[in-house]
């Protein structure tokens, strides 16, 4: 019989466990699982919103998600409302869905884009249920066995981040994993192959392992420190680097299903409504802006009464060169970092912990994982990246220094590539792999005013009456099954998911 894996997570919070649950998960008996976390380091707690990925590791973990949106105080959320970006009084939604329907194998955008130079006047999104669902303030789960247009979005969570790693925490221990309170004050390695041998803790308990996993945030503390992995710093192109923020008490009024981005003057702010409060928070860069002006306009902006004076985060956008060294395996903010303008840091560690699943070594570490790992994580911030970026330098704003930079700056090949490609076309690099699909390129392109010199031929086969026949019935059939759907509080309630609060 094997002995088990000796695994040693740096770091709690919730990418630290989210990895030892997936561990205990999965592989019990494979993998001996102990984490050592500090009480005295707090969660950083930047983002209360998620993608729909969460969910699929949920279910897969075997967690209830009723239960965990009561122990979380979350909402369903249905996309990203953006304000304010592409120009001063833009408003569009980023949703988690389709638009329309593909029509003989062509893009429904395309036929959107031949109606409006026809003189249509109706916006995309009315071709979009989850946005007219959450411009409603409506909720429903798809059903299991509608037509496309009934099943043809997901949804995610806006919940409490502080109350999330603790539920996991608990589902953990539960199985077999082992937490350890205290700090790492020393690290030990191998002097021939360099690798990780032993923690030694503020109390003196030296901890030995065969594999470390590095959740310890923007410390870094082992890939970072022990094992010194480059940094590959993206603040050229993605240059807000704070964040100041707060929590508000909830309005009177419908709970939005929907996460806000505004922009402002020197990066934008959110807004997250959840059952018992409001998180918001103003992303900004510190070279545009001083932090207690950040400070005083995001408190100018809140609604509700302020639950705390604002908090000033600190980050930097960028990934590791190689987020498993050695023996080391870095997850989360210590392996990379990318602003929350599209709710992304959850699923990049979740997107990490599930590849290091698939990749597990369970007698010796092959460099071909090492390499297969690395390559995943690259592959995924470097997309990411480019769809971040897009928000920024996609747009006509000139009132402000920070505007005038993100406008006019240079973007990476890849990103320049695609805008290339679709303003020319109208058409969206197609890859099978990657976190941003087609229909969300197409929100943030038309969204902020991008639009392409032409569309496909193809979209020119249906007579002008056909065309338009059909677009009205794909609106009208949304428009019924929205209006049929319960208000968001009411369906909150009805799944088991209010708290109570």
């Amino acid at each position: 019989m094997i002995d088990p894996v000796r695994v040693v997570i740096v770091g709690g919070g919730t990418a630290g466990w989210m990895t030892a649950s997936a561990l205990a998960r999965f592989l019990p008996g494979v993998a001996d699982v102990r984490l050592i976390e500090s009480e005295e380091i707090g969660i950083v707690g930047v983002g209360e919103a998620t993608l729909p990925h969460l969910r699929a590791f949920l279910q897969r973990l075997g967690i209830d998600e009723a239960e965990m949106m009561r122990a979380t105080n979350a909402t369903f959320k249905l996309g990203i409302d953006f304000r304010d970006f592409g120009a001063i009084g833009d408003r569009y939604v980023h949703p988690f869905g389709a638009y329309g329907v593909d029509l003989a194998g062509v893009g429904f955008h395309h036929y959107w884009l031949r109606a409006r130079e026809e003189g249509s006047r109706r916006s995309l999104e009315d071709y979009s249920l989850p946005i007219v669902a959450a411009r409603a303030n409506r909720f429903a789960f798809p059903p299991a066995d509608g037509d496309f247009l009934a099943t043809s979005y997901g949804w995610a969570y806006q919940f409490d981040a502080t109350k999330l790693a603790p539920m996991l925490r608990g589902y953990s221990e539960a199985r077999g994993a082992v937490r350890t309170e205290g700090r790492v004050i020393g690290v030990e390695r191998a002097g021939e192959s360099g690798d990780v041998t032993e923690l030694v803790l503020d109390s003196g308990e030296r901890i030995a392992g065969d594999l470390f996993i590095d959740c310890s945030g923007f410390r870094a503390l082992l890939i970072g420190g022990a094992m010194d992995a480059a940094w590959e710093d993206w603040s050229h192109w993605l240059p807000c680097d704070r964040a100041a923020a707060l929590p508000t008490q909830s309005m009177p009024g419908p709970i939005e299903p929907y996460t806000r981005a505004t922009a402002m003057s020197a990066g934008w702010r959110w807004r997250i409504p959840l059952q018992h409060r409001v998180g918001n928070g103003y992303v900004f860069s510190s070279a545009f802006l001083p932090e207690d002006a950040a400070c005083d306009a995001i408190l100018g902006a809140v609604e509700g009464a302020r639950q705390a004076e604002p908090r000033i985060l600190r980050f930097r956008a960028g990934r590791r060169a190689q987020s498993w060294v050695g023996n080391v395996v870095s997850i989360g903010l210590a392996s990379g970092f990318l602003e929350p303008l599209e709710s992304t840091s959850i699923h990049l560690a979740q997107m990490a912990v599930m590849r290091l699943i698939e990749l597990f070594p369970e007698r010796r570490i092959d460099p071909a994982d090492r390499v297969a790992f690395n390559a995943t994580v690259d592959y995924e911030y470097d997309r990411v990246r480019d769809f971040l970026i897009l928000h920024y330098h996609a747009t006509t704003r000139d009132d402000s220094d920070f505007w005038n930079h993100v406008r006019t700056m240079a973007v990476p090949d890849s990103l320049a590539e695609k805008l290339e490609l679709w303003r020319e076309s109208g058409r969206i690099e197609k890859y099978g792999e990657g976190l941003f699909l087609e229909p969300s390129w197409v929100a943030v392109y038309l969204g902020q005013g991008q639009l392409p010199e032409r569309y496909d031929p193809r979209a020119d086969n249906p007579t002008a009456p056909a065309l338009t026949r059909t677009l009205d019935e794909i609106a009208g059939s949304i428009a019924q099954r929205v209006a049929a759907m319960p208000d968001h509080a009411t369906a909150l309630r009805a799944h088991g998911a209010w708290s109570g609060v």
